[in-house]
């Protein structure tokens, strides 16, 4: 793992900011090897679990609106990852995952596990269990 000097902040929300950009440049670097982002790979890692899913049913799932996930999705159609079975000139879309699509997750896979044993390891196990405690408790803050 990689150490970089960090700018400190009494600021909940930039701290906070800064530390999810910097775990998700870690896992972006994991996935390089497959030209795959963490955002890319959550989306194909929960349309598999979904088999099958509307954009407003991923959306849900995923917690991104429609027009960012829209977006998100497109780059994994032009590689051919996904597709859309609805029929043609139809607004609903259903998403499925392509046999390369579910080849490139198998591969993908092995890595998220590796990723998120490393950051265990350098966090520790307690920080780690208080740390997802946190984290859903801040999560929270949007639903009210």
């Amino acid at each position: 793992m990689k150490f970089k000097q960090i700018n400190k902040s009494p600021c909940h929300c930039i701290t906070l900011r800064r530390a999810a950009n910097a775990i998700t440049e870690y896992y972006d670097r994991v996935f390089q090897e497959l030209a795959l982002t963490t955002s890319q790979y959550s989306l194909l890692k929960n349309l598999g679990r979904l088999e099958t899913a509307s954009t407003s049913e991923l959306a849900e799932k995923v917690n991104l609106d429609r027009s960012t996930l829209v977006r998100n999705l497109k780059p994994l159609q032009e590689r051919g990852l996904i597709m859309d079975q609805a029929k043609k000139n139809t607004r609903n879309h259903k998403f499925v995952l392509t046999d390369e699509g579910y080849a490139l997750l198998e591969k993908a896979v092995p890595l998220w596990e590796q990723a998120q044993k490393e950051i265990r390891a350098y966090l520790g196990e307690e920080n780690v269990e208080q740390f997802m405690k946190t984290l859903y408790k801040l999560q929270e803050l949007s639903l009210e």
